[in-house]
Formats: structure tokens, sequence, C-alpha cells
């Protein structure tokens, strides 16, 4: 008799990120940064225990834009701050720096932030993107 395999399943209602261009740098990625990526998730608590760098129980702006920043800094070939297409997911797109994508983070976060603290919390991060 073969032993049962627990798997973890997708619950509904997890965030996804706000941005299509954050989506295609993530996407784009995955495939070529496994040992980068992120552990499957499958509850808010996580997405707050892997971002949380400093381990105080919420998500500061700086550890948002960090954590969702590593496909950047991965596709980032030249390391110049700076995408143009040819480092893009299928070689096209509009050319985007590092600044201009953790500005973005920073509007997604805001969006976010629903108590106006400066922080994320587990129930925020969970939120469906404002």
């Amino acid at each position: 008799m073969r032993p049962a395999i627990a798997t973890a399943s997708r619950k509904p209602g997890l965030p996804r990120p706000g941005f299509r261009v954050l989506g295609v740098l993530l996407l784009g990625s995955l495939s070529t940064l496994p040992s980068v990526a992120p552990a499957q998730v499958v509850a808010a608590g996580d997405y707050l225990a892997r971002m949380d760098a400093d381990g105080d129980g919420r998500v500061a702006l700086v550890e948002y834009q960090d954590w969702l920043s590593y496909a950047f800094d991965a596709m980032d070939r030249n390391r110049d701050g700076r995408l143009v297409p040819d480092e893009l997911p299928g070689g096209r797109g509009a050319a985007i720096s590092r600044v201009e994508h953790r500005a973005r983070l920073a509007t997604a976060f805001n969006r976010q932030d629903a108590n106006r603290d400066g922080y994320l919390s587990a129930k925020e991060l969970a939120a469906p993107p404002r």
C-alpha cells in the first residue's frame, strides 16, 4: 500500500501583485530562477513571514519592495539598474528603471495599507488589490 502524499492547495483570495510590469517580471523570471523563486505560499501569514525581514510581524515598504524586486534584479543582466527590451520576457516591452519599478511597488503598497499605518499586516496582504 502506498503512503498518502500530502499536498498544499492554493487558497482562494490570496493577494496577487497589482502591476502588469511586476507580473511580467515575476512570471518571466520564475522559469529562469528556480532557486531564487519563493516557495509555495498557502496563507497570507506565509506571505507576511517571508516578506518580514526584521521579524516584527508586519511588512514595511522597503521589505515589500525588496521582496517583490527579486525578479527585476535577476533580469537586469548588465546590472545597470534598468531593464531594456532585450532583458524583458519576450524581448519586448517598455524600458523601466529600478527606481521606477520601486515607485510602482510603493504605489501598490500604499493602496494595500488600508489603515495607513505605513505597514502591511497579514490581513492587508490578503486583501484584493485596491
